[in-house]
């Protein structure tokens, strides 16, 4: 018989589990504590984190603060950040994991597969040529090669850098808006 060692597993059967929703509870605990819960970037209205018990390396989840349990529950604005957060998530992926491919999406409702089916969230799957090999398939085991303190110290310059980005971006794309605006209207009729 072979045996996979997989000790962060134990954490989980023998620690307490929290009461309420863990998507709800984590982001309102201090900033200090987002290493331990996972939690990569803040934004507005959603976060993005890693997935404490994930099918791949890197696997992440974007979350909006709202707890709504579908898509459809949600204001266009939340919906927006989450794409951009997707987005930003498959740049640092491809930039710090290399990933032969993605799978994104959700799991909307208990018999979908989705493990917290009241708070939506979006996975962000990085996927490699031949990662699903017979140990999922046959032994039921899914192989992470890297430890999530690990992934999450590989992946957070990267997010802190593209958010940062993203940020000037936006903060210019606001200060040039009214210039647009101005150039954009017709001149007043002098009559």
């Amino acid at each position: 018989m072979n045996r996979l060692w997989s000790p962060w597993r134990m954490e989980y059967i023998r620690g307490e589990k929290p009461e309420g929703c863990i998507f709800c509870l984590k982001p309102r605990e201090d900033e200090e504590n987002d290493a331990e819960n996972l939690i990569l970037v803040r934004g507005k209205r959603c976060f993005v984190m890693l997935n404490r018990y994930p099918y791949t390396n890197g696997h992440l989840m974007v979350v909006p603060y709202e707890h709504v349990s579908m898509p459809t529950d949600l204001p266009p604005e939340v919906l927006l950040e989450m794409m951009q957060l997707v987005n930003i998530s498959l740049l640092v992926l491809q930039e710090v994991m290399h990933p032969d491919g993605f799978n994104v999406g959700m799991n909307l409702g208990a018999s979908a597969g989705a493990g917290i089916k009241d708070h939506i969230h979006m996975h962000v799957v990085p996927r490699w040529v031949g990662d699903t090999n017979f140990m999922p398939v046959i032994g039921d085991t899914r192989v992470i090669v890297e430890s999530l303190r690990a992934c999450y110290e590989n992946l957070k310059p990267c997010f802190d850098r593209y958010c940062s980005l993203q940020e000037q971006k936006e903060r210019l794309t606001a200060s040039l808006a009214p210039a647009e605006e101005e150039a954009e209207r017709p001149p007043d009729d002098e009559n």
